[in-house]
C-alpha cells in the first residue's frame, strides 16, 4: 500500500495512548499527527502538556500499528523526538465515533522542551516580499516552521498565554489561520500580522518617535554613517554599515572594542561568497535554521562585484564572521540597505547585551544615533552563536540563538536534579534531570555586576522553565570565580568541585554520549589545577568520575598574573628566561621593543612573586607569536594565539622537536619549541614557517605523549592500553592544530573525540561540571 492510501479495515478494534517526548511543541508537531490520524481514519486525539504531547487513537488493528510505525518517520522538520512510549487501553468504540481531534494543553508537570528561536523559513520569506500578500513587507511575519520561540516563552506548556505574545490578541484572519489543522500557522504561537501583531518604529538616539517608514529611516541613519540599535529576537544589537570604514571606527570607539572583530550580515549565500570563501560545511551552517555566525576566510579579491567590508571590521583578520539574516527585520534591512552591515551585540564590550527596552535607551542611547524596536517584549535573552569550520569540522564558539536550550542526553543520567555553575570566562551553566543536561545560551565573561545579574536571572528561568530543583550543585574549586562563589553560597544542596580541565574533558565526552576513560588532552588559557599551580597544557586519563594526570606542559612563571595575558611579551621573556638558563640570546626583536621593562619582567618571574606557575598552552602560544612578532598586547582573549594560527603556512610540513620527559607525570617540554623558534627567527626565516612548524610540532608532541600514556608511560601506568582520546579547551577552536593533533593521533591509531555540539572554550565547562555531578550522584547516597 503506498503512502497516500487510507489503510484498510483489517484486524478488530484497539485503541492506544502514546506519549511523546522532545521538541515537539511550537513546531507543528499536532497537526502533523492530526493529518496522519485522519489520512488513516483513527478516532481520538492529540494536545500538549509540560511533558510534550500527548495521543490516543482508535482505530482498526492494522492501522493503529502503522499509525505508530509512520510517527516518528514524518515529523515536521523542527520536531525532535526523543521518546516515544505507547499503552493498549480499552477501546471507546461508539463513544470515540467523531474522529480525530486536536484538544486543548494540560497541566502535565514541566518535562517538555523548549525549541531555540528559528530563522525565517522560505515560505514566511516569500511572503515577506510578495506585494499581494497581506504580509508583505510585516517585520514579524512566522509560522509554526519559524520565528521566535525561547526568547519569547514565559512558562510551558508553550501556549500563546504563556509568551510574550500574549499581550496581542489575533485578529479574525489570523485567528482563523491558528485554528485549522491545515494550516501551516495552526497554533504557531507568534502569528500575527500587521493588523494584529507588534508595530516597528523608529526612535532617534533619546527615544523620540520618528516619523516615516521604520525601515527605511533605519536604512537612511545607516548610510549616514550612523550606528542604530536593531531589537532581535534575543537582544539590540548595534549596526553600521560594514563598507564606512568611518562609521565602524566610530562604534569601535563609543562601544569601547579597540580591536575583536565584528560580525557581518550579508544578504545570502551568494552575497557571503563574493566576500568570502564558503565550503560544503560553511554553506551549510549559514544557511541552517539556527542561523550562526560562521568565520571565515576573505577572499582576497572580496572587492570584486560587490561593496567592500573595511578593513576596520576586522582589523588584522584574514577572515569575516558573516550570517545570513534571520529575522524579518534583518531581511528588510539586507533588502534596502543592499550592502552588508555589521551587527554586533548592544552592550559595552564584555557586558550581557542589553534586551529589555527601558534599559537599551538608558544604556545605548549615547552610542547609537537611532533605534529600530518593537513592542514585543523579549523574555530571556540570547546573543548571536558563533561557529568555525576547520578541516571539515563544526566547532562551536559561542552555543546561543538557535541552539540552545537544546539539551544534551547524558550516558550515566544523574539520581538528583544538578545545577552546574560553569567558570568565569564565556560564562553558561547547566541544569540536569535525569538524562538531560539543558545547557544555557551564552551569558557573557562574569567579571561585572550586570552579568552576574543575567546568570542569576538566566538560572532562575530555567529552573521555572524546566521544572528542575537542583539539589545537587557543581562548580569551579577556583576560591575567586563569581560563579563558585554563588554556588557556594546556596543552602540545602550537596556540592560538588570539578576540577577545571577535568570538566573540559567530561564535556566532550558528554556530547559524545560516552563516560571513559579515555586520554584527555584538555589545552587551554589557565584553570585552577590540583597543585595549586594554574593549569592548560594536559594531559589526563579521565572519566567521569575522576581523573589522573599524566602529562603536562612544563612550567614556566606568568610574570604579573593577569598582565601576562594582556602583555604576551611578558610570556615571551619567561620563557626564553627559561629556555636559555638565564642567558636569552641577544638580537631578538620582542626585547628591544620592550627595552625598558624587560630586565625587570624577569626579575619578577624568577622572584616568583606575582608571578605564579603556569603549565598553559595558552601561555606558549601567546610566548611565541610575541617572538615571532604577531604582537606583543592583545585587547581580547586569544587575540595574539589567533593571529599566529592566521600568520601560519598551513604547507609547510616541518614540525620543531619538543621532548617529552618523565618524571612524576609526562612533561612536554615546551622550552624545546621556544629555543627551536628562536633559531629560526634569529636565521631570518619567515614568520608564516616558523608559525607553522611550532604549530605541527606542538601537535606532534601531544600525539607522542598519548602514545607513550597508552603505553604505560604515565605515572603508575594510567591509561595503559586507552584507544580513544578527547580533545577539548579553548587552544582547540585554532583549526591548524586541532587538525594537526586528529590527524597524527588518528594514524597512531587513536579514536578521537572532539567538540562539535558545544564549545570546547570554557562556554563548555558547565556541560562537563553536570556530567561529573551526574555521575558522582548517580553512584548513591553519600
Amino acid at each position: 500500500m503506498s503512502s497516500g492510501e487510507v489503510a484498510g479495515r483489517g484486524g478488530g478494534p484497539e485503541r492506544v495512548r502514546i506519549r511523546v517526548e522532545g521538541i515537539v511543541q511550537g513546531v507543528g508537531f499536532r497537526p502533523y499527527v492530526h493529518a496522519l490520524a485522519r489520512r488513516l481514519a483513527l478516532s481520538g486525539w492529540v494536545g500538549n502538556d509540560g511533558r510534550g504531547v500527548f495521543i490516543e487513537a482508535e482505530g482498526a488493528a492494522e492501522d493503529v500499528a502503522r499509525f505508530q510505525r509512520e510517527l516518528p518517520g514524518q515529523a515536521p522538520p523542527l520536531a525532535v523526538i526523543d521518546r516515544i512510549s505507547v499503552t493498549a487501553i480499552p477501546v471507546l468504540g461508539e463513544r470515540c465515533a467523531r474522529g480525530f481531534g486536536i484538544v486543548p494543553s494540560r497541566d502535565g508537570g514541566r518535562r517538555t522542551l523548549v525549541s531555540p528561536d528559528v530563522a525565517t523559513c522560505a515560505d514566511c520569506l516569500a511572503e515577506l516580499f510578495d506585494p499581494s500578500c497581506r504580509r508583505y513587507r510585516h517585520p514579524f511575519v512566522n509560522c509554526t516552521n519559524c520565528g521566535p520561540r525561547y526568547t519569547i516563552v514565559r512558562d510551558v506548556p508553550y501556549d500563546r498565554v504563556a509568551t510574550t505574545m500574549a499581550s496581542f490578541p489575533m485578529c479574525r484572519a489570523c485567528a482563523a489561520e491558528y485554528g485549522d489543522p491545515g494550516d501551516r500557522r495552526f497554533h504557531a504561537q507568534p502569528v500575527c500580522c500587521p493588523r494584529c501583531g507588534p508595530v516597528l518604529r523608529l526612535l532617534d538616539g533619546r527615544g523620540g518617535e520618528v516619523a516615516g517608514d521604520p525601515v527605511a529611516g533605519a536604512v537612511a541613519v545607516l548610510r549616514s554613517g550612523g550606528v542604530v540599535a536593531v531589537k532581535g529576537l534575543g537582544g539590540y544589537h548595534l549596526a553600521v554599515d560594514a563598507t564606512d570604514a568611518a562609521a565602524v571606527a566610530v562604534l569601535r570607539s563609543r562601544k569601547r572594542r579597540e580591536d575583536k572583530p565584528f560580525a557581518v550580515v550579508v544578504a545570502d549565500v551568494a552575497a557571503a561568497r563574493r566576500l568570502c570563501v564558503v565550503g560544503g560545511e560553511a554553506e551549510r551552517l549559514l544557511v541552517s535554521p539556527a542561523r550562526p555566525i560562521v568565520v571565515l576566510p576573505r577572499r582576497a579579491d572580496a572587492a570584486a562585484g560587490c561593496p567592500a567590508v573595511v578593513e576596520e571590521v576586522t582589523p588584522g583578520e584574514g577572515r569575516l564572521g558573516v550570517m545570513l539574516p534571520y529575522t524579518p527585520v534583518h531581511h528588510l534591512l539586507a533588502a534596502e540597505l543592499a550592502r552588508p552591515y555589521v551587527l554586533t551585540s548592544g552592550n559595552v564590550s564584555d557586558e550581557p547585551i542589553v534586551h529589555r527596552d527601558g534599559e537599551a535607551v538608558e544604556r545605548l542611547g549615547a552610542m547609537v544615533e537611532a533605534f529600530l524596536v518593537h513592542d514585543r517584549e523579549i523574555h530571556a535573552r540570547a546573543e548571536d552563536s558563533v561557529v568555525v569550520v576547520a578541516g571539515g569540522r563544526e566547532i562551536p564558539v559561542r552555543r546561543s540563538r538557535g541552539y540552545a536550550p537544546l539539551p544534551v542526553r547524558l550516558a550515566r543520567p544523574a539520581r538528583r536534579a544538578v545545577l552546574a555553575c560553569g567558570a568565569e570566562l564565556k560564562s553558561t551553566f547547566c541544569l540536569v534531570r535525569g538524562e538531560r543536561a539543558f545547557l544555557s545560551p551564552h551569558v557573557g565573561d562574569l567579571e561585572s555586576y550586570e552579568t552576574l545579574r543575567s546568570f542569576v536571572e538566566g538560572i532562575a528561568h530555567f529552573r521555572r522553565l524546566f521544572g528542575v530543583d537542583p539539589r545537587v550543585v557543581a562548580h569551579d574549586p577556583h576560591p575567586e570565580y563569581l560563579s563558585s562563589k554563588y554556588a557556594l553560597d546556596l543552602e540545602g544542596v550537596d556540592l560538588v568541585a570539578v576540577q577545571h580541565h577535568h570538566a573540559h574533558i567530561a564535556s566532550c565526552l558528554a556530547e559524545a554520549g560516552e563516560v571513559g576513560p579515555v586520554i584527555g588532552v584538555a589545552f587551554d588559557g589557565t584553570g585552577f589545577g590540583a597543585d595549586g599551580t594554574l593549569w592548560g597544557g594536559e594531559v589526563l586519563v579521565a572519566d567521569l568520575e575522576g581523573f589522573t594526570r599524566v602529562a603536562h606542559l612544563g612550567a614556566v612563571p606568568m610574570p604579573g598574573g593577569a598582565a601576562a595575558v594582556r602583555q604576551p611579551w611578558r610570556m615571551a621573556a619567561a620563557y626564553l628566561d627559561a629556555a636559555f638558563a638565564g642567558s636569552a640570546p641577544e638580537g631578538l626583536a620582542v626585547r628591544e621593543r620592550n627595552a625598558g621593562l624587560w630586565d625587570r619582567v624577569v626579575a619578577v618571574a624568577r622572584s616568583g612573586v606575582g608571578s605564579p606557575l603556569t603549565s598553559s598552552a595558552g601561555r606558549l602560544f601567546d610566548a611565541v607569536a610575541a617572538i615571532v612578532g604577531v604582537r606583543d598586547g592583545v585587547t581580547f582573549e586569544g587575540q595574539a594565539a589567533a593571529g599566529l594560527e592566521r600568520w601560519s603556512d598551513p604547507a609547510e610540513e616541518g614540525a620543531y622537536a619538543a621532548r617529552v620527559e618523565a618524571g612524576r607525570a609526562l612533561v612536554i617540554r615546551g622550552d624545546d619549541l621556544v629555543r627551536a623558534v628562536v633559531a629560526d627567527v634569529l636565521d631570518g626565516v619567515d614568520g608564516a614557517v616558523v608559525s607553522a612548524r611550532f604549530h605541527n610540532g606542538l601537535a606532534a608532541a601531544a600525539v607522542a605523549a598519548c602514545a607513550l600514556v597508552r603505553e604505560g608511560a604515565g605515572p603508575s601506568g594510567a591509561g595503559s592500553g586507552l584507544g580513544t582520546v578527547a580533545l577539548s579547551g579553548g587552544v582547540f577552536q585554532n583549526g591548524l592544530l586541532l587538525s594537526r593533533v586528529v590527524g597524527g593521533l588518528e594514524e597512531r591509531g587513536f579514536r578521537v573525540l572532539t567538540h562539535h555540539r558545544v564549545p570546547p572554550n570554557d562556554g563548555g565547562i558547565s556541560l562537563g561540571q553536570a556530567a561529573v555531578a551526574a555521575a558522582w550522584d548517580a553512584a548513591g547516597p553519600r
